[in-house]
């Protein structure tokens, strides 16, 4: 029996409708499930379905929004039906504990409830509640449409068979889950991206390089070979033998900053923060913001493709 036989379309519920919610929305329609989604913003519901309708063309699936539904409030949401309810409010652990204690009390006791903090251990968000065991993290990368990964959190009280079940929901809508095993903070995905980071930006601090040189040298170098096989694959190839000698020569001498570096605090409290602002490391105008969003969005669709003939997804 296959992934979408055993989980047949369902109904989920989405807390938030932001740039996240999005994503994860259209996932869960692509897949021909039900959504409730409940947000606080009149504006932010009533802009749903096009928002939706935009991921949806992305993804090359059908334009059907006909299974959202959106609420105001958590109470009005079609609980007694809910398979599984992802969080994706703001990074405030105080209003996550809130919504989780109410949704606890709302979803049913077969119901998973997973949050898609990208910091906040799920063992902090869940504390002291009663059903712990059906609570983990389920981590998306924006834009969560297109990014196939999903990272599957528990805490030491979230049961295994729970988070292997919310697994298989994510791989029959199409998602290459990964189960995280242990409730460190930033999981996998943004662990590891945070060491890079740390890297990236004190070469730039130290004037080693310029920000253009630095992205060219990831996505042409060993970037480019990451998307045919990951780090512990690609060095399968080349051989360890390499790998640790050369970790004993270079290790030693990387950052081991454990703050961001001046570069970054300084474009922060200047307001340089990207395309919110118009301005990072790079200037932005709306016309060459678009050009970029377009363009990232087709190097992304094509990377999809090429999983897919590979039938990693």
């Amino acid at each position: 029996m296959s992934q979408s036989e055993r989980h047949a379309p369902g109904h989920a519920v989405v807390v938030g409708g932001g740039t996240m919610g999005v994503g994860i929305i259209a996932m869960f329609l692509g897949g021909g499930w039900k959504v409730d989604v409940v947000s606080r913003s009149a504006s932010t519901r009533d802009g749903l379905p096009d928002a939706c309708a935009r991921a949806l063309a992305a993804l090359g699936k059908p334009i059907d929004t006909s299974g959202l539904t959106t609420y105001a409030t958590l109470p009005e949401a079609s609980w007694q039906a809910i398979d599984v309810v992802v969080e994706t409010v703001t990074e405030d652990l105080e209003l996550k504990r809130r919504l989780f204690a109410e949704m606890e009390a709302l979803a049913t006791r077969s119901c998973a409830i997973t949050s898609n903090s990208s910091s906040f251990p799920i063992s902090e968000i869940a504390k002291d509640l009663k059903t712990q065991g059906r609570m983990m993290g389920l981590h998306f990368f924006m834009p969560a449409h297109l990014i196939p990964l999903v990272e599957v959190v528990r805490s030491v009280h979230t049961d295994v068979k729970q988070a292997e079940r919310v697994g298989d929901i994510m791989r029959a809508l199409g998602k290459r889950p990964v189960q995280v095993k242990k409730d460190v903070i930033g999981f996998l995905g943004n662990r590891i991206q945070g060491a890079l980071m740390r890297e990236a930006l004190w070469l730039i601090e130290q004037g080693v390089a310029s920000p253009e040189d630095i992205d060219a040298t990831v996505r042409l170098s060993f970037g480019f070979r990451y998307a045919a096989a990951g780090p512990i694959v690609q060095k399968e190839h080349s051989g360890w033998d390499t790998t640790c000698a050369v970790a004993k020569i270079i290790w030693p001498d990387l950052s081991n900053a454990d703050g961001p570096p001046p570069v970054l605090q300084k474009n922060v409290d200047e307001g340089r923060i990207g395309f919110k602002t118009k301005r990072g490391f790079f200037e932005w105008d709306d016309q060459s913001i678009a050009k970029e969003r377009a363009r990232y969005e087709r190097a992304l669709r094509k990377c999809l493709e090429i999983f897919k003939e590979e039938g990693i997804l």
